[in-house]
Order: structure tokens, then C-alpha cells, then sequence
């Protein structure tokens, strides 16, 4: 049997297979109003396309925990009960196919208030429905971009707080998995960093300051989801410098410590803090990041970067270098690619009623 298509359960869910979509921002909310942050036709279709195709698990796009926490305005949001409603349309349709449901819950910290990347993703201001970004320190992304307001220790005991409110939100909008984004230079991944949190005091300079914040919305959410669902991290394994950075170490160590909070898989990407950072990439090439968490703490991973081949999949799951694999930019290209890759590799998968034609 494919080693791909062999279920997966952590606590009391199980998900039919291995082939997972990662967090994929559509940028296509509206902005503001009563609408804002809503998810519409659009992401219900984006989304049921892919469980109809197969997928095993759907992480929903990184959803703000606030307003200002969106990556840019067009981004969803759980902050509100209107929110909460129409993602249970999603919901129902992810599980009807078979597909477990997860969310990100996300702050996106100095890298908010951007515009849609097919309109160059450049910050915009309140004329465009922006807003100042926040930050560990007053350190801006990138050339162009705004210097973020610092957070006092006041605002980030808020942020927790508004973490935790959006766990329970997902869990009424039917989630059966959240995961926090620790990852890509946004608002968690950049206290972690050295490269991006120059604070001095609880929060900043040693390691275990820099992790504080991350570890208290880790419990904090971990405190109001239920005991039998998983909660997943996603992580930037490397910022890809040479000094000053958040390294591969660091995340070994740190992958210890988030399984001892109650952290059930760990979500492996990397880069996103420094913009200047040179990352090889290839196929596969975040794989290795991974396997060595894997290896050397015994915590559930799932990989992702440029996974695109249903053997190299099966490879990946039957090394035991991942427990799932996330694939992005392909399943954009195939929503069916789970559904393909049965097919290829003598694996079952959920096949709707209403395409046993293809069978």
C-alpha cells in the first residue's frame, strides 16, 4: 500500500491521507465594513475544489486573529461572529468530502497592511485601507516599508488574548485543527529572531525570552482547544543567515520545547524574516529541515517547499522524513493532484459520487 495514502491520526482525528494543502493567502476579502475579512464564493470554491479533489487535510489561509493582524486588508479574519458563519460552509463541505478541516491563525506583526501581491504587495496606508503595523521592535521588513509602532508588554498580553479568542471562534466555525503561524517574518517568528527582535527586556535577548511570546499563545490557545484536536505549528526552520539569525538549532530546541506545551505536529517552512536572505531553493529543498526536527526530538512534521511529484511524496513518507507532505503552488495548478496520485500510485482516496466517471 502507498505509504502516502495510509491514514494519519493525532489525538482523537484522523485524516484519510498524507497529501495536505498549506496556508495559500487569496488575498480576496473585502477590506472593510460589515464584510470584512469574510470568506465568500471564492475561497468556497478554492477550497471545496481541492477537498473534491481528494486532499486529506485543507489549512484554510493564514486568517487574522485581529484587523491588524491581517497580512493585507483583502485578508480573512475570525476575529467576529460574522466571520465564524460563513466559514462553517467551508467546514461542512471539507467534511462532506472526507477532508479534515484546519485553520491558521495568524498576526502578521512589521509585514501587514500590504497590498495584493498581483498588485505589487507594496504597504499601503490608511487611503487604502491600511493601518501602522506593530513589531517586537521598531525595526522596518524592508526598504519601503514602515517602521513598525514597538508593542509595549501591555499590547502583547492583548495579542495572546486575541489568539486564544480566535481558537474558540474556529472551533465553532467546525475546525477540527488550528495552527498558530510562527513562520515567513511575521508577528511570532519575528520575536524569535535576533535578526528582528532587538527588545531588552522579558521579551527579548536570550533564547528563552525571544521564544516567550510564541510559548504564551501556545498555551494560551492550547488552554481553550479541546483536548482531543491537534494544534499545529508552523515554524521558519532557518532565516537563512549567516549570523544573527534564528537557525536550524534553534529549531530543534524550540520543537522540543513547543511538544512539551502541547504542540501535536510542527509545520516546517523556512525564510521570511530578512529580506535580503539568499535561499537555495530546489526541489524539496525545506524536506531536510523537517526530517532532522524528526529525528532528533520524536515530534510529528510535515514538509513542504517544492514538493510537486507523487514519487517524490512517497518517498518523503516512506523515509520517514515527514509525516505529511504540504503541497502549495500545486495543488493551485491541480486541485485533483491527491486524487492523480492514487491513481499513479496504487493508493485509495475519496472519489465524489459525482465523479465516478474519472475512476
Amino acid at each position: 500500500m502507498s505509504a502516502l495514502f495510509e491514514t494519519y491520526t493525532l489525538r482523537d482525528v484522523t485524516i484519510p491521507n498524507r497529501v495536505w494543502m498549506p496556508p495559500m493567502c487569496q488575498y480576496s476579502a473585502a477590506p472593510e465594513g460589515p464584510d470584512a475579512g469574510v470568506p465568500d464564493d471564492w475561497h468556497f470554491a478554492h477550497y471545496a475544489a481541492r477537498a473534491a479533489g481528494g486532499t486529506g487535510l485543507i489549512i484554510v489561509e493564514a486568517t487574522g486573529v485581529s484587523p491588524e493582524g491581517r497580512i493585507s486588508p483583502y485578508d480573512l479574519g475570525i476575529w467576529n461572529d460574522t466571520q465564524v458563519e460563513a466559514f462553517r460552509r467551508i467546514t461542512r463541505f471539507l467534511v462532506s468530502q472526507g477532508t479534515v478541516p484546519a485553520i491558521q491563525l495568524a498576526h502578521a506583526g512589521r509585514k501587514a497592511s500590504t497590498d495584493q501581491p498581483w498588485r505589487g504587495g507594496a504597504p499601503v496606508g490608511a487611503e487604502a485601507h491600511g493601518w501602522q503595523p506593530v513589531a517586537p521592535s521598531a525595526v522596518a521588513f524592508a526598504d519601503g516599508h514602515p517602521v513598525p509602532s514597538e508593542l509595549t508588554a501591555a499590547e502583547i498580553q492583548e495579542i495572546v488574548g486575541q489568539f486564544a479568542d480566535a481558537a474558540r471562534r474556529a472551533l465553532a466555525a467546525g475546525f477540527e485543527i488550528a495552527e498558530i503561524h510562527g513562520a515567513h517574518g511575521y508577528l511570532i517568528n519575528e520575536f524569535l529572531s535576533p535578526y528582528s527582535n532587538h527588545r531588552t527586556d522579558e521579551y527579548g535577548g536570550s533564547y528563552e525570552n525571544r521564544t516567550r511570546f510564541a510559548l504564551q499563545v501556545v498555551d494560551a490557545v492550547r488552554e481553550v482547544w479541546p483536548d482531543d484536536k491537534p494544534l499545529f505549528f508552523r515554524i521558519s526552520a532557518t532565516d537563512w543567515l549567516e549570523e544573527d539569525g534564528w537557525t536550524a538549532d534553534d529549531t530543534v530546541r524550540f520543537a522540543a520545547d513547543l511538544r512539551a506545551h502541547g504542540i501535536d505536529l510542527l509545520d516546517v517552512s523556512t525564510g521570511g524574516n530578512a529580506a535580503g536572505a539568499r535561499i537555495p531553493v530546489g526541489p524539496g529543498y525545506q524536506v531536510p529541515f523537517a526530517a532532522r526536527v524528526k529525528a532528533e526530538t520524536g515530534l510529528p512534521v510535515a514538509a513542504v517547499g517544492l514538493i510537486t511529484e507523487a514519487e517524490q511524496a512517497e518517498k518523503i513518507i516512506a523515509n520517514g522524513e515527514a509525516d505529511a507532505v504540504l503541497l502549495g503552488r500545486e495543488l493551485l495548478r491541480r486541485p485533483s493532484w491527491a486524487r492523480d496520485a492514487a491513481r499513479e500510485l496504487g493508493g485509495d482516496v475519496h472519489v465524489p459520487d459525482q465523479y465516478h466517471r474519472s475512476v
